[in-house]
């Protein structure tokens, strides 16, 4: 099928950002799913970047996903929320629900899928796919056959690769059984960060 098909949650091209200025900018290039992950705020300023990023995508397309800060999340009004598993033992999974907030889960082993299949989460990440130097990994890298088990195993569930994933790798995951695949430095590292979107955005990508 031709990308972007506007009706899939999460988006195949799921780009993972740190700034509203990024969001901004993804969400101009026309990327359907964005994750705003920035780290090591306190209740105030995640509120205001969550709201700052949510109004910089209004009149897109994008989808805004908020990393671990579910209390600013349902302030903001935003509708969707990505957490890690430190960050679900915390959360208010009610709460989350009550004000409508889709759920991503983090995963890296066997419990941690079981952990994520409790919250029935409306998709699941599995990483690192490959090694990635962005942040210290307790997980080494699972690897492409590791992408086919867990979407076995968790069925009709989306699943987000993440962790090292290049463009020049994305037709091996998405054949392996991703659904989507998470992105970072493949976008905020090249030199050309705006071709590269287009390039990502611009994959055909055959039905599995």
């Amino acid at each position: 099928m031709p990308y972007p098909d506007r009706n899939a949650y999460p988006d195949r091209f799921y780009p993972v950002v740190d700034s509203v200025a990024w969001v901004a900018r993804l969400a101009l290039l026309g990327a359907g799913t964005i994750q705003l992950r920035a780290k090591d705020l306190n209740d105030s300023e995640a509120l205001q970047i969550v709201s700052d990023a949510l109004e910089v995508i209004k009149g897109t397309p994008a989808k805004l996903v908020v990393n671990d800060y579910w209390r600013a999340a349902i302030v903001a009004g935003a509708r969707h929320l990505h957490l890690g598993q430190e960050d679900l033992e915390d959360a208010d999974l009610a709460a989350i629900r009550e004000a409508g907030l889709t759920l991503g889960i983090s995963t890296h082993d066997d419990a941690e899928l079981e952990t994520a299949l409790r919250a029935r989460p409306d998709y699941v990440a599995l990483g690192p796919i490959f090694p990635t130097t962005l942040k210290s990994m307790r997980f080494a890298p699972q690897g492409i056959a590791k992408i086919t088990e867990w979407k076995k195993r968790i069925g009709d569930i989306p699943l987000v690769a993440i962790g090292g994933i290049k463009l020049e790798q994305a037709a091996e995951i998405y054949a392996a059984g991703a659904d989507s695949i998470a992105v970072v430095s493949d976008i905020t590292q090249h030199a050309d960060p705006d071709a590269r979107v287009r390039a990502w955005l611009g994959m055909k990508v055959e039905a599995a």
